[in-house]
């Protein structure tokens, strides 16, 4: 039944996945009587991004010292650990290897060690014998050793959050999809498909479609949506013992993924991927998912032709490892080569929203656009689960700026 909630609401925050979830529990941190709501399409929390990686906690190596993804994912990395620990979470501070399988590849393993030191990453540079200890299956010649790395259940973290919200009084609506947004006075009102709903502040944590959003909200998106589809197998249980921790080659400069890497997971079982292929759905899980003015609005994007003519012999491997199985074990086997096309199975997809700009830049760190009353965050790459609960942190400081 639809409804116009004439009361009104002090913030209303759009998403439930982790950046959502966390953003709101945050507020309702600092400000206990506000009134909180959150809005998910879905009928269920974390049921796309968060739901569907590969749950790991991420240490900080990666990123560029002194951008938003390095600061928050350190910060956050220690605050979902204290929240896991605290609500009986399952996590694991299992580590991880960074393997370079040739000479060819010391290069950029060297700066990658630098980075993690200039982060404040516990980390150490180690040679083959000792990678031999710490995963006795992998081929490398030099690896990083990570041992602060690990693994989580977010989905049991996102569960724990939307339990502790409407136990503090927020409201959480489920199976509500935004289809507007419009000014009414000093408050916006949010349209949507279970009626309209008023607030002082909206947040916008929606992922995949966070710059159509963003464009309901009356701002000009600063980067476009582009679904890239991560396909990974898993590792039959007598072929689990191949991994004993996190598995990482070491990921080309030039391209924001990782690369086809091992994943040890806390619930149970290995994950082998992901692949990286253009969805042609923002929700296209599988290759006959097929949303059409998804994909014109790829194809057609200036910034994905550019993307495209640039990165086409990348996109052309990623797509070959897409139908091929055969070639995916080929490149899992560079790392371990003990691998067996009959070790895998399929496991379920994910599609990372990848924001890239109209010069066909992919952006590598968080973007967040705002105005008086509304906070549109527009990219929210790896780390975004691991940093969630510092990433809402940093939301609600900008909503603090705007609270008279």
């Amino acid at each position: 039944m639809a409804h116009s909630d004439v009361a009104g609401r002090d913030v209303i925050v759009l998403g439930g996945g982790i950046v959502g979830l966390a953003t709101a529990w945050r507020l309702r941190e600092r400000y206990p009587d506000f009134r909180i709501t959150l809005v998910e399409k879905e009928a269920s929390l974390a049921f796309h991004q968060t739901g569907r990686n590969s749950g790991v906690l991420h240490s900080g190596i990666y990123y560029k010292p002194g951008s938003l993804r390095a600061t928050n994912c350190r910060a956050g990395k220690l605050a979902m650990e204290a929240f896991c620990a605290e609500h009986g979470i399952a996590y694991e501070l299992c580590g991880k290897v960074i393997v370079a399988v040739d000479e060819s590849e010391l290069t950029n393993l060297e700066r990658i060690f630098e980075r993690g030191q200039a982060n404040g990453v516990t980390c150490e540079m180690i040679g083959e014998e000792r990678l031999k200890e710490l995963e006795p299956h992998v081929a490398g010649i030099k690896a990083i050793h990570v041992p602060e790395a690990g693994i989580v259940d977010y989905v049991g973290v996102c569960r724990k959050l939307g339990e502790l919200l409407r136990n503090s009084g927020a409201e959480l609506h489920l199976n509500t999809r935004v289809t507007g947004m419009r000014n009414s006075g000093d408050r916006t009102v949010v349209e949507t498909t279970a009626g309209e709903f008023e607030s002082r502040f909206v947040v916008n944590c929606t992922g995949l479609h966070c710059d159509r959003v963003t464009k309901l909200s009356g701002q000009k998106p600063e980067a476009k949506i582009v679904p890239f589809r991560g396909e990974y197998f898993e590792l039959t249980p007598e072929a689990e013992h191949l991994c004993r921790t996190l598995i990482y080659p070491v990921p080309d400069p030039k391209f924001p993924f990782l690369g086809v890497h091992f994943t040890r997971m806390v619930l149970g079982g290995v994950e082998c991927g992901p692949n990286a292929v253009l969805a042609f759905a923002r929700e296209g899980y599988t290759k006959r998912d097929i949303n059409l003015r998804d994909l014109a609005e790829s194809l057609t994007y200036p910034g994905f032709l550019r993307m495209a003519s640039k990165h086409w012999r990348t996109g052309c491997m990623e797509m070959w490892r897409s139908f091929s199985k055969a070639a995916f074990v080929r490149a899992l086997q560079r790392l371990i080569p003990e691998i067996r096309s009959e070790h895998l199975h399929h496991a379920p997809s994910g599609v990372r929203a990848q924001a890239l700009g109209r010069d066909g830049k992919l952006l590598d760190d968080f973007l967040i656009q705002e105005t008086d009353r509304i906070i549109n965050v527009g990219n929210a790459p790896s780390p975004a689960a691991t940093a969630a609960l510092n990433i809402g942190g940093l939301i609600v400081e900008r909503l603090a700026a705007k609270v008279s």
